[in-house]
């Protein structure tokens, strides 16, 4: 059986810290942009939610989960250079 291929979930991690640590920041001096981060935020960690959920699942049906850390190992090598 093929494996599921999947971000790793360091992804959500790393993009939520970022979000959490830096750009609030510099959003908190506009409340427009402060709203937009913070729903961003929200967003991403029901996203995270959703793929542990998903991950759960796949391992009670007996699935392997490949983690996928960059689209270089996904696209072929021609997809890539098509890409840029």
């Amino acid at each position: 059986m093929d494996r599921i291929k999947l971000p790793s979930l360091v992804h959500y991690e790393l993009i939520l810290q970022v979000l959490e640590r830096q750009t609030i920041m510099t959003a908190d001096r506009d409340p427009i942009v402060r709203e937009r981060v913070q729903q961003l935020i929200v967003t991403l960690r029901k996203a995270l939610s959703q793929h542990k959920l998903l991950e759960d699942t796949c391992s009670h049906q007996q699935m392997e989960i490949e983690h996928v850390w960059a689209l270089n190992s996904v696209l072929g090598r021609e997809e890539v250079t098509t890409r840029d």
